[in-house]
């Protein structure tokens, strides 16, 4: 480093996923000021922007996969199977001890038999809502909820979340193949309850006016509202992209945090930032890290890791559910327009038809969540001189039991892509979550054959664990600090003015997607610094 600088601020926020502008948002709003920190790149216009809503790729989501792969980073790769190709550091110490460096991104201590292969990190403005899904349940109330917050806070701080995600349902309810498919699989789900039968996913999203095939799905940007317009207000809020935090420091009592040191990737510049708060919320896994970078090291640390187990296959419609469209009178209109564009198309599917995006919640008795859309994160090669329209996926996220052993840890002899310390998985599913995996792959098989016949290369597989990219419970939630890493607040336990967000503080297991129930408590934990802040003084 040649040279060095300091802020001050009310607030650090280390990460700038929706979480981080979850709580930046909040915190703003309340009359403090923000400095939100990120090591990865501005990618848009607007700092945090949903990269899939691109026409292009709104069009063909088949061609938004290789950007999301090129985005994420795998965080543990086993040893090479070819051990001459690698470097042994031992023998070679002016390379120094970044495994990484020496190992083309390979981790030593990874047993790859216990690892979790496609764990990845973003690194970038808006971190993962620069591609994500945008799926936004809320989490079952007893089969995925965690206990220790009451049900009235639940729902207040489930609701301001999704007002602030911009969370709703019927924005695909124009599609012929939604229409379609949701009364067919109702049909054969007919045993569900009440308010948990097959329906519309709840997305984050915003429909075009006028253009049925445009949406405009959330990002980063969209929870920082007028915070992400250019220009702005410094003084309220600024945005270090291309910042790395490497470590917080804590004062002389051990009692709080004192300031964050980090290192401008670009400008080879070290960096203090005094703050009166701090929140960490850069992921699962980078922010355990963190913290165990930084000497915070409590009993709970990493462990208690759940990820999702997913199964997932693409069917083609059958042709007797196809056929059906041509006497719908609800397709009539839709039909219609389309045939006076393609005349000559036989298949009665409107090529501006959107997808379909269906959800079959988790219910009591079934611990898993169910998409049946079309998605970029597809899992095999499409099958050439299929009609596109006719391919639908299928995907099952099931629930893992929170158990200690279940780990990720961190080196202090090996290093990372930014020199911080190696994480390393340690990860297996028991007896009792390979029985739910199998009951789960079954209930896909039965929705399959409902509406479709299996895509050749898309048949129904267990995808590599870590694909939905859902890790939680690292720096999990609770009421004893033997077993947990921050209180019902956020905060961590023994420093007063450190507060984590993110799905590593979900301390129960879930099979529904994470992000929502992440704001929420994001939002909780914010209204608990500026309660700390303005009676304290």
């Amino acid at each position: 480093m040649n040279s060095h600088t300091s802020y001050r601020t009310d607030v650090l926020i280390v990460g700038s996923g929706p979480i981080g502008s979850a709580f930046a948002r909040k915190l703003v709003d309340g009359g403090l000021s923000v400095i939100m920190m990120d090591a990865g790149a501005q990618l848009s216009a607007r700092p945090g922007q949903n990269l899939k809503n691109a026409y292009i790729y709104q069009h063909n989501p088949d061609l938004f996969e290789p950007v999301i792969r090129s985005h994420l980073h795998l965080l543990s790769i086993p040893p090479s199977a070819r051990p001459e190709l690698a470097v042994d550091p031992l023998a070679f110490p002016e390379l120094g001890t970044n495994s990484t460096n020496a190992r083309n991104a390979e981790n030593p201590d990874q047993d790859p038999y216990r690892n979790i292969p496609a764990a990845a990190a973003c690194y970038a403005v808006g971190g993962m809502a620069t591609h994500w899904t945008c799926v936004c349940p809320r989490h079952h109330p007893t089969m995925e909820r965690y206990n220790g917050i009451p049900a009235d806070e639940w729902e207040r701080y489930y609701t301001e979340a999704e007002l602030l995600l911009g969370v709703r349902q019927g924005v695909f309810d124009h599609s012929v193949r939604q229409t379609l498919l949701i009364d067919a699989l109702r049909q054969e789900f007919s045993e569900l309850p009440a308010g948990y039968q097959v329906q519309d996913l709840p997305l984050a999203v915003n429909r075009i006016p006028n253009n049925p095939r445009m949406v405009t799905w959330t990002g980063a940007d969209t929870i920082l509202g007028d915070l992400a317009d250019p220009g702005g207000d410094p003084e309220r809020f600024s945005i270090l992209q291309q910042h790395l935090c490497t470590r917080l420091v804590q004062d002389a009592d051990g009692s709080r945090i004192e300031y964050a040191e980090a290192r401008d990737l670009i400008g080879m510049r070290s960096v203090r930032i005094y703050a009166a708060h701090y929140v960490v919320a850069c992921g699962a896994v980078l922010t355990p890290q963190l913290l165990w970078a930084s000497e915070i090291r409590p009993p709970a640390l990493g462990r208690y890791l759940t990820e999702h187990p997913t199964v997932f296959c693409q069917v083609i419609l059958l042709r007797d559910l196809v056929d059906q469209i041509e006497g719908d009178q609800r397709f009539t209109e839709a039909l219609r327009s389309h045939r006076q564009l393609y005349p000559d198309d036989t298949l009665p599917i409107p090529c501006a038809d959107p997808a379909p995006n269906i959800w079959i919640p988790v219910t009591e008795g079934r611990p898993w969540h169910a998409q049946i859309n079309r998605d970029a994160f597809h899992y095999a090669d499409l099958v050439p001189h299929i009609d596109t329209r006719l391919i639908v996926d299928l995907r099952w996220f099931g629930l893992v039991d929170p158990r200690p052993d279940n780990r990720v840890w961190f080196s202090d002899r090996y290093t990372d892509v930014h020199g911080m310390p190696q994480p390393t998985f340690d990860f297996t599913f028991s007896s009792a979550d390979a029985v739910r995996l199998h009951a789960m792959m079954a209930e896909m098989l039965r929705a399959a054959m409902a509406i479709g016949g299996f895509l050749g290369g898309s048949e129904p597989s267990f995808p590599t664990p870590g694909l939905p990219l859902h890790i939680a419970g690292t720096v999990r939630m609770g009421r004893d600090p033997d077993t947990s890493v921050v209180d019902t607040n956020s905060q961590v336990w023994g420093l007063e003015n450190l507060y984590l967000g993110g799905n590593g503080l979900l301390p129960t297991g879930t099979a529904s997607n994470p992000t929502l129930t992440s704001v929420a408590l994001a939002l909780k934990a914010a209204d608990k610094m500026l309660e700390n802040t303005w009676t304290t003084g």
